[in-house]
């Protein structure tokens, strides 16, 4: 019966460790996002920009985390990995592609309040230039953003 206990609780343990490790999917993205809006409209912008800066692991889990930006101004509101762009405008900034990412994701936000935009970005497990997909949600003119990196 002991033996039977031990198998069954590192079985348990191990499935565990496999799901935590596992690679993030889109579902992943726009439910993080949509925990952020949430968020937004229960207990303000501010609220969910310190726990995007604290790296709460509800909004950061990994390559996985939400960021913000204001959608009229384009101003990055909150990053989680790289506060250096806070408080700035990277509207027109390119990718390592040229593409005008920033400025895509806002006009979506715009039209359309919600979406993908694909762009390449460093990974902060990596420290690499990848490729990445990211879900944008607009809520209280804000846009949140959930991005994947994808397999290459």
């Amino acid at each position: 019966m002991k033996l039977t206990a031990t198998v069954v609780a590192t079985a348990l343990t191990l499935s565990c460790a496999d799901a935590l490790a596992a690679e993030p999917t889109e579902k992943d993205a726009i439910a993080m996002a949509e925990r952020g809006a949430a968020m937004v409209k229960a207990k303000g912008k501010e609220e969910v920009m310190k726990r995007i800066t604290s790296k709460d692991p509800e909004f950061v889990q990994g390559s996985l985390y939400i960021d913000m930006r204001d959608v009229k101004t384009g101003i990055v509101l909150a990053h989680p990995y790289n506060p250096s762009i806070v408080g700035k405008d990277l509207t027109d900034v390119p990718d390592a592609n040229g593409k005008k990412y920033r400025r895509e994701i806002i006009e979506l936000a715009a039209a359309k309040g919600k979406g993908w935009v694909d762009y390449q970005y460093k990974n902060p497990t990596t420290g690499k230039i990848e490729p990445k997909t990211t879900y944008i949600l607009l809520v209280d003119g804000v846009v949140l953003e959930a991005g994947l990196y994808k397999k290459q």
